[in-house]
């Protein structure tokens, strides 16, 4: 069911119920929006030891959706914990109790037409015109490697065609340019955009272009560690990974799609687990379906979590050393047998740890790379292939010539 439908599906006449757009507030618990919105806290309760692990995973990033009567009582809640799924709080019209779920996020994709005048530069014209500061950042990436910049003067046009993702009708994700025409005085260039926003002035085999730049030498050496702490180790002495990290897996027990935001590590009750990094600890207890947990801040803005633990072996406020055992592997929690469940979050925000882990917690040398740089303008050749080009020109083509009016989104932040 799309995200857009669940919305609308309900039995409740529309000029009775109305939705609002929010941010969710720093550091607020779901338990306390539940408290704040008069929604009874028993629904927690309610909630699987597995997807109450996810409840801390709502951040300010993102906006969340409110359904309310108009007395202000709430029908459903879309609460974004991620870029594609997110937590579903609905009403049941004839008991009046409330269920959770967690399900992707649905958005639609819309293509918009648009017509700028330059003034100043394409980024700031744009912004100006079109009111959405990532169609601005995206053109201005396109154009950057494809025209002279420097060429552009006051009263030169520049038109484009560019798909959007929409959530709730405001900009969702990043727009893609398809295709690009820039008129200076008498002169015409079409700019064509490939899938990852690069910009080129012409298409087929062997398409030279200049990069202006430093050529690289690289060389390594073996070199002291400075400083242990600023390389992360492994949590366990012997690494054997049974599940990895994802943003969208499908759960083989639960049959649904949940964030898998973490790496699982297979080893026997009772092995020792140990601090990736030097820190302080910040959390050391039970956490819902993750079981008796350990969490370390660490400089950098990284924060480690271990999971399932069968005993914890460190108190909160404690420094520890990196290497240090923090406690042992168990199955407390939502757990199908003895493991470790291992986060780590970098801002706030969770990333895949096997791209920050090192093989070995201790290192006291490592092959360091090197580099020197100097100046050189070197001529190189790519075949570029984009699909629907023709199409695309020859639409835009017609926008122009039967003077479409350039698309004006609201101005209100993008979510």
């Amino acid at each position: 069911m799309k995200y857009i439908l669940l919305f609308l599906m309900l039995a409740i006449p529309l000029a009775a119920a109305k939705v609002t757009v929010s941010k969710w507030q720093e550091g607020q618990t779901f338990s306390e929006y539940l408290e704040s919105r008069n929604i009874s806290t028993k629904l927690i309760k309610s909630i699987s030891q597995e997807d109450q692990k996810f409840l801390s995973e709502i951040s300010t990033r993102h906006m969340f959706y409110e359904l309310k009567e108009k007395s202000g009582e709430v029908i459903q809640v879309l609460i974004p914990i991620s870029e594609v799924m997110q937590i579903h709080v609905s009403k049941d019209k004839n008991s009046s109790e409330y269920s959770f779920d967690i399900i992707p996020i649905e958005y639609s994709t819309g293509e918009y037409y648009a017509k700028i005048v330059v003034e100043n530069n394409p980024y700031t014209d744009t912004l100006n015109t079109v009111k959405n500061k990532d169609v601005a950042k995206r053109l201005s990436s396109a154009l950057k490697g494809a025209i002279d910049g420097r060429k552009l003067h006051k009263g030169d046009e520049i038109n484009f065609i560019y798909t959007q993702y929409k959530r709730m009708g405001k900009p969702y994700l990043m727009p893609d340019i398809k295709i690009a025409r820039v008129k200076m005085g008498k002169k015409e260039q079409f700019v064509y955009v490939d899938e990852d926003g690069d910009g080129f002035s012409k298409l087929g085999k062997s398409v030279a272009y200049t990069v202006k730049g430093k050529k690289k030498t690289v060389y390594t050496k073996r070199v002291q560690v400075k400083s242990k702490h600023s390389r992360f180790g492994m949590p366990l002495r012997r690494v054997r990974v049974t599940s990895s990290f994802s943003y969208r897996r499908f759960h083989p027990i639960l049959r649904r799609y949940r964030p898998h935001h973490g790496t699982d590590f297979g080893a026997r009750k009772g092995t020792p687990l140990l601090a990736v990094n030097a820190g302080r600890i910040s959390f050391a207890g039970r956490m819902g379906g993750y079981g008796k947990v350990v969490k370390i801040k660490h400089s950098g803005g990284y924060e480690s979590l271990y999971a399932h633990q069968s005993r914890i072996r460190v108190k909160r406020g404690q420094r520890v050393k990196k290497g240090q055992v923090i406690g042992y592997v168990g199955s407390t929690g939502r757990s199908t047998g003895p493991h470790l469940h291992f986060g780590l979050k970098k801002n706030g925000r969770w990333i895949n740890p096997m791209k920050v882990l090192r093989k070995k917690s201790i290192k006291t040398s490592i092959l360091k790379k090197f580099t020197k740089y100097e100046n050189v303008t070197t001529t190189k050749y790519r075949n570029i292939t984009i699909k629907g080009v023709k199409e695309y020109k020859e639409k835009l083509l017609r926008y122009i010539q039967l003077e479409t009016p350039c698309y004006v989104w609201e101005e209100s932040a993008t979510i």
